[in-house]
């Protein structure tokens, strides 16, 4: 199956990037006296925050960050690959507080996202454009990784997360664009079945009719956009992904007031294991039940819009694909979506609902990190309410845009050309900005190994 492919990529590029830096940690001059853990050598970023003030810089920032929500919100993946470097590079930000407002604005483009594909009707079947099932799967794993990764980030060097970026997006887009090419040659396919169909019509007397149109016998009925919204609602699983966020905010906020590395601070952080696998294993065994409920009738048709069967074992992989992005997705600081939305897309999700249903679980794990972020003052609120406020616009906007274009060429596959380009480019902004930082480092002779957990916090 094409996602193992996806994932055994992930996991290997992962693992060498790791064996690599252990070895080099393991002969580090540096690191042969643990108490320079503590001294100059490690890398300590001030906090710079710059003055909201009309100048070129907000101007390219605003276009830059316009175009990066519209598009990163399309393809389901936030665009927090362009914000950093736009708000370190160009506003002046520095690197944690540049984080923590790309946070916010991917939250803000996310929103306005979902927001308005509730308002869209799902393109072939009659069922809400947000897959609940395949949401209710991957959040809780997701967000679970999430906060594996933001712990790991603190450990490993950023070195290496600058290496992790480029192999694993670089991987992501390319495999993103040969999906999205497949995609365009079916669609081509199809347009002439459907151009030579209408083209020759022929009626039950064996007459040949010439570009003619039929009515269906049964007028489709037009809903309204409140009945669409209603539809698209379902409140019983809304509720429960709430409720993980909310149980997930808990315990980041008393988390953060307890001492790092006490025992209370591993029990609030193992909290978190048993409430996102109670979720997941219980939308697993509804999936399996359903699954199984279906072959034993001999239905075929799809529990979802992915068209993998929910054996165990497809199962289980599912929550590693989460938990492994939502780790990456952490370690990095892109919020998982680089990994969730080509996953969505491999396991046969078709492009508008793969990119409103990773748009959807997105909003959950950023808004709890704007929140985490707000809490403990990362972010200046005049500069994070300006950039939120163009995200939200860009959001809705792109969308709309682009939904409206594909409605126009019948081309679901600009979705995925989208996609692959913002986590391409994201590759190359990030790339650089990781690598001019580490060789600054290297001139300045900072540590360059692994952190320790507790001594670095």
């Amino acid at each position: 199956m094409a996602t193992r492919g996806l994932v055994l990529y992930l996991s290997l590029a992962f693992s060498a990037a790791v064996l690599s830096a252990v070895f080099l940690f393991d002969h580090h001059p540096y690191v042969k006296n643990s108490t320079l853990l503590s001294s100059h050598y490690i890398s300590t970023t001030e906090r710079v925050w710059p003055e909201l003030e009309f100048s070129w810089r907000i101007v390219l920032a605003t276009v830059i960050g316009f175009l990066g929500s519209a598009c990163g919100t399309v393809g389901g993946v936030g665009g927090g690959g362009i914000f950093v470097p736009m708000l370190t590079l160009i506003v002046g930000f520095d690197t944690k507080s540049a984080a923590a407002i790309s946070k916010c604005m991917i939250m803000g483009a996310s929103a306005s996202s979902v927001w308005y594909n509730l308002r869209v009707p799902h393109p072939t079947k009659e069922v809400p454009i947000l897959d609940y099932d395949l949401a209710l799967l991957f959040q809780p794993m997701l967000m679970l990784g999430i906060t594996v990764g933001v712990a790991l980030s603190v450990v490993f060097p950023y070195w290496l997360i600058t290496v992790l970026i480029i192999i694993l997006f670089i991987g992501t887009s390319s495999r993103s664009f040969f999906k999205g090419v497949e995609m365009w040659k079916e669609e081509t396919i199809l347009k002439k079945e459907l151009a030579k169909q209408q083209e020759a019509v022929v009626n039950s007397r064996g007459e040949l009719l010439i570009d003619t149109e039929y009515e269906p016998l049964v007028p489709k009925e037009e809903k309204s956009e409140m009945q669409i919204v209603c539809f698209n609602l379902r409140w019983k699983r809304l509720f429960v992904l709430l409720f993980v966020w909310s149980v997930f905010l808990l315990l980041q906020v008393i988390k953060n007031d307890v001492a790092t590395c006490s025992k209370w601070y591993w029990v609030l952080f193992c909290l978190q294991f048993p409430v996102a696998l109670a979720v997941f294993g219980y939308e697993a065994v509804k999936l399996y039940k359903e699954h199984k409920k279906r072959i034993s009738t001999g239905n075929t048709e799809s529990i979802c819009e992915a068209s993998i069967a929910w054996t165990p074992m497809h199962i289980s992989f599912c929550a590693l694909c989460g938990i492994l992005g939502g780790t990456v997705g952490g370690l990095l600081g892109s919020g998982g979506g680089f990994i969730l939305g080509p996953l969505l897309l491999e396991i046969g999700v078709i492009p508008q609902v793969a990119s409103a249903t990773a748009t959807f679980v997105m909003m959950f794990s950023s808004s709890l990190s704007v929140v985490e972020f707000y809490l403990l003052k990362r972010f200046p609120m005049p500069y994070a309410l300006y950039l939120t406020g163009v995200s939200v616009l860009a959001g809705f906007w792109g969308q709309f845009f682009v939904r409206k274009l594909i409605t126009i060429l019948k081309r679901g596959s600009l979705i995925v050309f989208i996609l692959s380009g913002v986590i391409f480019a994201s590759a190359i902004t990030m790339g650089v900005v990781g690598t001019e930082k580490s060789i600054r480092m290297i001139n300045n002779h900072e540590f360059m190994g692994f952190l320790g957990f507790c001594s670095s916090q």
